[in-house]
């Protein structure tokens, strides 16, 4: 598979990943978005960082 093929495959399992959530507990889903409304921008941040880290290492190892 071609570096094109491998993308939007990657970018198809997350989306469907995305989905899952919210597609299964609506209600769920609104209450843990409301909470993340509350953080502040250095606390989403530090998240989303290690959210980008944990993906490096993840394609890392691949």
């Amino acid at each position: 598979m071609d570096w094109a093929g491998s993308f939007w495959m990657a970018l198809g399992l997350v989306l469907v990943i995305e989905g899952f959530f919210p597609f299964v507990s609506p209600t769920g889903w609104r209450r843990v978005f409301t909470q993340i409304l509350q953080l502040r921008d250095g606390q989403i941040r530090f998240c989303a960082l290690l959210s980008m880290l944990a993906g490096a290492l993840v394609l890392l190892f691949l």
